[in-house]
């Protein structure tokens, strides 16, 4: 469709005003709320596309459209927003994020930005304050070789923020961390307990005692081992995570991981059984605890789901939508599986152009999970509604991802499974192909750019960087791509901040990491509505400003479009509506 243009406030006004006098429409026609007067962006199609009205009724959009033709939908009780030059976009799409894990770690101490490891200790020592005494005392998002010390703190040094009670430090990519005695001891870990694949506990030059660090599937053992949040912990956990999603211009969140915490069904569920929600949350259970999660969500459809004498067992909710597959908000989408690690422990078929601290030899990092585990995945869920995410940074854990898909389709056939890659950061040209073929949607980490891309120059060297998270390749080949934040990995779930990111690439340092791999606006804009939507397969009902979908709706005080790419991040959201209901006004 060509391009709309926005008419005269004066005409327009006396445009919707003329209903007055015409027939009245029908109730079924009525909007609730008209929105006009400012940049309404459809995100339809591969070219921007604007209307100058929208209207909204019964938490759906009535209509997308002309002014001219917005007037047979206002009626005595319509009331119309003048967007007073702001945008309208379809509302934000998380398309890999940790909102459960993030709400939790709202109520740790804050970690980023730490300078030496005695800023570290003294930050954790605050958090002791404010930490019940039966608690542990856990912390997020420091970075190793950003601090004056460039490794993480050891044993002892954690001990002196108590020997008594356990200590975990988390780093912000979620990948590595480290811990106090006590945190050891209370999770049975000691220097003789063997390493689990995929993972490590570092042990002192002696071998005969921990160092302190440990690295993936090794901390999740150790994570796991905290004590759940419950009551009104749960419930603070789930709902400030929720305010921030919706701060940013979600409508819809992801926790991309279920089961990191041995807790995070029980706040789910929690979170159902008393609405807390207001965005939707969609879930990926992680690999390890996908028979607890699959079971809960049994038990959670068969207490809202009619049952066959008509009545439920308890309230469900009602959509706009109709989709079942939620309730009050909550829906199980997937699966998700770590196939490698960070930029520090990616899974390479080639070495490290210069290794991590700490490593020797020709360091390729770690495979995380079996292929007989992958592929008896993929076996089972191929043929379902599930869609399986999997983890990877590294060219070796996307030949293994590849791999398993191979079987499942020759098993089971081709299917629209649109299995996510998460990620994807580095991936040959031979592999683009396949995935082409096989369906898979790459969400790309976006944020990561600014964040990790020296150290992806550095560890993995300019060749690979330079076609890291391949954006522009995908759009080339007219492939469906999505963009993601990752919180807590990133400090805050900025859709914005990766919009910029994935048009600038600009790292910390100002350099341009993969110039050749930047997108347009517009593109970055469709990798966090459309072809977010598409890649979680609700594309009929999210993504794009059209009639019969939902009103799940983000006003911006800019239009990205039209402000200068490196201030993309800075435009600020307005306000958040949800099935035509404000979740979040500035």
């Amino acid at each position: 469709m060509p391009h709309m243009t926005r008419p005269h406030p004066v005409r327009l006004t006396a445009l919707l005003l003329a209903v007055l006098v015409l027939p009245a429409p029908s109730s079924a026609q009525v909007a609730t709320t008209i929105y006009t007067g400012g940049d309404i962006l459809t995100m339809r199609g591969e070219a921007a596309e604007y209307a100058e009205c929208l209207a909204v009724r019964d938490g759906k959009i009535l209509f997308v459209g002309p002014a001219a033709d917005a007037q047979k939908h206002v009626g005595a009780t319509t009331q119309t927003v003048a967007l007073a030059g702001k945008t309208l976009l379809p509302g934000f799409i998380d398309t890999h994020g940790h909102m459960v894990y993030f709400g939790k770690n709202l109520l740790d101490a804050n970690l980023f930005g730490v300078k030496d490891i005695p800023d570290l200790i003294e930050r954790m020592k605050k958090q002791a304050e404010r930490t019940p005494a039966d608690g542990w005392l856990v912390g997020f998002g420091y970075q190793s070789r950003a601090m004056k010390e460039g490794r993480p703190p050891t044993v002892e040094e954690l001990d002196a923020i108590s020997t008594i009670r356990p200590v975990l430090i988390v780093d912000s990519s979620g990948h590595l961390g480290a811990g106090n005695s006590a945190v050891f001891k209370e999770a049975g870990i000691s220097a003789s307990t063997p390493d689990p694949e995929g993972g490590s506990f570092t042990r002192k030059a002696n071998g005969t005692s921990l160092l302190g660090p440990m690295e993936e599937t090794a901390l999740n053992a150790v994570r796991a081992k905290r004590p759940p949040f419950t009551g009104q912990l749960a419930d603070d956990a789930i709902t400030g995570a929720a305010k921030v999603w919706a701060s940013y211009g979600h409508t819809t969140a992801q926790e991309a991981g279920l089961g990191l915490g041995n807790d995070d069904i029980g706040i789910v569920v929690n979170a159902i059984d008393k609405q807390l929600l207001p965005i939707d949350l969609y879930i990926a259970a992680k690999d390890s605890n996908v028979d607890d999660t699959v079971a809960a969500a049994y038990t959670v459809a068969s207490q809202y789901n009619p049952s066959p004498d008509g009545t439920r067992s308890k309230l469900l909710a009602d959509r706009p939508d109709l989709d079942k597959r939620y309730v009050n908000r909550v829906r199980l989408g997937g699966i998700k599986f770590w196939l490698d690690g960070s930029i520090d422990t990616a899974w390479f078929t080639q070495p490290y152009s210069t290794n991590p601290s700490g490593k020797t030899g020709a360091y390729r990092g770690y495979r995380q999970v079996p292929d007989e585990v992958l592929d008896a995945a993929f076996d089972t869920y191929w043929p379902t509604n599930l869609q399986i995410h999997m983890h990877m940074n590294g060219d070796a854990a996307a030949d293994q991802a590849l791999a398993a898909i191979a079987k499942a389709a020759k098993k089971h056939g081709m299917r629209d499974h649109r299995p996510v890659f998460i990620h994807a950061s580095y991936l040959r040209p031979e592999q683009i192909e396949k995935m082409k073929a096989y369906g898979a949607v790459p969400s790309f980490l976006t944020a990561s750019v600014v964040s990790g891309g020296d150290g992806v120059l550095k560890l993995w060297g300019k060749d690979r960087a330079a076609v890291a998270l391949p954006a522009r390749t995908f759009l080339r080949m007219g492939l469906p791509f999505t963009f993601s934040h990752d919180a807590p990995v990133s400090p805050v779930p900025s859709i914005l901040a990766l919009v910029d990111a994935g048009v600038n690439r600009t790292a910390g340092s100002g350099a341009v990491v993969g110039p050749d791999e930047r997108v347009p606006p517009y593109a970055a804009l469709r990798a966090v509505t459309a072809l977010a939507a598409y890649q979680i397969k609700e594309e009929q009902t999210k993504g794009t400003l059209e009639a019969g979908k939902l009103a799940d709706l983000v006003i911006l005080e800019k239009n990205p479009l039209k402000v200068d790419s490196a201030t993309i991040k800075d435009i600020q959201v307005v306000q958040t509506i949800k099935e035509g209901k404000t979740v979040y006004r500035r």
